[in-house]
């Protein structure tokens, strides 16, 4: 319990007492000068203090979150007598620079293209929250939404990004709190919004597939096509895909996948996926190609792994095959081929084989095509998801191994 008064002095604007009692219930006093602070902020200290002496007595893990808000913003000098009766601790006064410039350099970033989602996530931060020097302490929920709304209106980021902007910078500030740089991070509470853009889904149909490998200009490629829209691989996937992941399975009903992407999480970087009769097709007719005996990866045409660029040339193939640009080609190629494994196998093995989460599949990947619209309507369409001809499978008795 905390009570506020007012001590008038002669000749002054009078002093505020806030009186409290500790956990030792013994009688404290905090006092303000009335010439410096308003009464609203000595009544914001009272509920402060009152806040604060209940959670120090009955232990209280998580501190109440307006409270800490409050204290942040509050001056140096309230905040030092709160500490002086320990009811807080003093927090550095670390500027925003300070917090993006410790973090980049301390951090412990697995990749270096992570750190570099970082490094873009402060550029969009700094659009807004120009002055380097503004104390993380001031920032508030509300300013955060605010750099929200900024974003979207500023017309250059789309709805995925500035949420994967966001959720970095929850990072930053959650790295800050665990410094104990603030108690409190602003942006707590705050949505980031969909990592999805509708707009740019895109099914690409198995008549379409088809178009694709007709005019790809060599074997590799209708490999890197086949794996990405039926094997349902990620391009950084498919490049370091080596033969041995292949030919370790007798039964040659899987293959192995190593992502990338996911190594930083032990248990989800490898994965097994359906040695899919395509997929054994184009694999089959690479492997007898001449030049290829002895070699590590299935894909050699493309010296830097990392960094390959597989968009542009695919934008040449899909010119070529008459369909024309597709955004985010392999993203959505991706996605066509989650949809069908979900409807076909179900929930459990669209997770296990095109390795994200069923959260993520729902989120970002299924899609509803055009057979459901006319599957609902009471109508059938032959073609878009339309199970490969005799002519695409490989030519092998059913249960013949090939000699990879």
């Amino acid at each position: 319990m905390a009570t506020l008064r007012m001590r008038k002095n002669v000749g002054s604007e009078g002093i505020y007492e806030i009186q409290f009692w500790d956990e030792y219930r013994h009688r404290k006093t905090i006092t303000l000068s009335g010439r410096k602070y308003s009464e609203r902020t000595a009544i914001g200290l009272r509920d402060a203090v009152k806040t604060l002496v209940y959670e120090k007595i009955n232990d209280v893990a998580v501190p109440h979150r307006r409270t800490q808000e409050w204290i942040e913003a509050a001056p140096l000098e309230i905040r030092k007598k709160l500490a002086k009766f320990g009811l807080c601790q003093m927090s550095s006064r670390h500027t925003v620079k300070e917090l993006w410039d410790l973090f980049l350099d301390r951090y412990e970033f697995k990749t270096e293209s992570t750190r570099k989602t970082y490094l873009h996530a402060r550029e969009r931060f700094a659009l807004f929250f120009r002055n380097p020097n503004e104390l993380i302490v001031k920032l508030t929920k509300d300013r955060i939404e605010e750099w929200k709304v900024f974003l979207l209106a500023t017309g250059k980021f789309g709805v995925p990004t500035i949420a994967g902007t966001i959720q970095k910078t929850k990072a930053v500030f959650n790295w800050a709190k665990s410094q104990k740089w603030i108690t409190v991070s602003p942006l707590a509470g705050v949505h980031g919004g969909s990592f999805r853009n509708p707009t740019k889904d895109r099914v690409v149909t198995m008549s379409e597939y088809h178009q694709l490998l007709d005019a790809c200009p060599n074997q590799e490629w209708r490999v890197i096509i086949t794996l990405a829209r039926i094997g349902g691989l990620r391009p950084c996937e498919i490049m370091v895909l080596r033969w041995s992941d292949i030919d370790e399975y007798k039964h040659r009903d899987r293959f192995h996948v190593f992502s990338p992407k996911l190594n930083p999480h032990e248990h989800l970087r490898d994965r097994e996926v359906p040695l899919f009769a395509e997929v054994l097709t184009e694999l089959h007719k690479l492997r007898l190609m001449p030049g290829n005996e002895g070699q590590e990866y299935i894909i050699n045409r493309y010296s830097n792994r990392e960094k390959v660029n597989l968009v542009e040339p695919f934008t040449t193939i899909a010119t070529r095959a008459g369909i024309g640009k597709i955004v985010r080609p392999f993203d959505n190629m991706r996605a066509s081929r989650s949809t069908e494994v979900h409807r076909e196998y179900g929930a459990k093995a669209e997770s296990v084989w095109i390795g994200h989460s069923e959260k993520i599949a729902m989120e970002c990947y299924l899609m509803v095509m055009d057979e459901d619209y006319a599957a609902a309507a009471g109508r059938r369409v032959i073609g878009s998801v339309a199970k490969a001809e005799p002519e695409h499978l490989p030519e092998v008795a059913q249960g013949q191994n090939l000699a990879f």
